[in-house]
């Protein structure tokens, strides 16, 4: 399959990555992508950006290196009810929203604590996608998942990054009983890199690898069209 985008990327703006966002689509056009989104972590990330960094994307062309560059945030969920820590004033300025879990800025929680923060999170209107659905520290219920991604139009993300050995999730084989149960389903899913280093933009092969192992629907998977990806993004 052809995938021609990449939605979860990093820069330094997020603190604890080391690309600047010219060097991050730089990198999408040597490697043929179509689009990229620049997605870097919200205010309650230790190291992030002010909200004026975001609330300032607007200078962005829409079109760099022949790239077409998706200005979006990776907002933190900050408790159980599923509330992130992005006001609508800036939800509303941006093309693509990825709503996660993490450590800094929410607790390990039980399962039924978890599934009510991802499912509350896809029941705001302007949340696109759900990112690493797969990280152990984090358990889930994925049939409720899966469910609410579908009647909330909202992707779940299977993350690249996630499935790197040397990496700080763990659990990454929870992202395989997803997937099942997004067959099961006909529920959608969004490959992406997560890079925090230009070098990884686009780098979908451990991915790729799960996908092909399950034969998992290549019509399910929106990397190959930019329509199949906006069909996702609200207004």
């Amino acid at each position: 399959m052809d995938y021609i985008l990449d939605v979860h990327t990093h820069t330094i703006v997020s603190g604890h990555a080391y690309s600047t966002m010219q060097e991050v689509i730089e990198q999408a056009a040597k490697k043929g992508l179509e689009l990229v989104a620049i997605t870097d972590h919200a205010p309650a990330m230790p190291g992030s950006a002010h909200m004026f960094y975001f609330s300032n994307l607007g200078v962005l062309p829409q079109y760099i290196y022949g790239v077409e560059v998706l200005k979006g945030i990776e907002a933190n969920i900050i408790n159980y009810n599923g509330d992130i820590d992005v006001s609508e004033v800036i939800l509303k300025q941006l093309d693509i929203v990825i709503a996660s879990l993490h450590p800094p800025c929410i607790d390990f929680g039980n399962i039924e604590e978890n599934t009510n923060a991802i499912i509350g999170a896809m029941k705001n209107p302007y949340v696109n996608i759900i990112g690493h659905p797969d990280d152990a520290r984090y358990p889930l219920d994925y049939d409720k998942i899966v469910k609410a991604a579908k009647e909330h139009n909202v992707l779940l993300e299977v993350n690249n990054s996630s499935m790197n050995p040397n990496g700080f999730r763990k659990g990454a084989d929870k992202i395989k009983i997803m997937l099942e149960k997004c067959m099961k389903e006909n529920v959608s899913v969004v490959i992406n890199s997560d890079a925090h280093v230009s070098f990884d933009v686009g780098k979908f092969d451990s991915a790729i690898k799960l996908i092909e192992e399950i034969n998992f629907p290549k019509e399910l998977i929106v990397n190959t069209s930019k329509e199949k990806l906006k069909r996702f993004l609200k207004g």
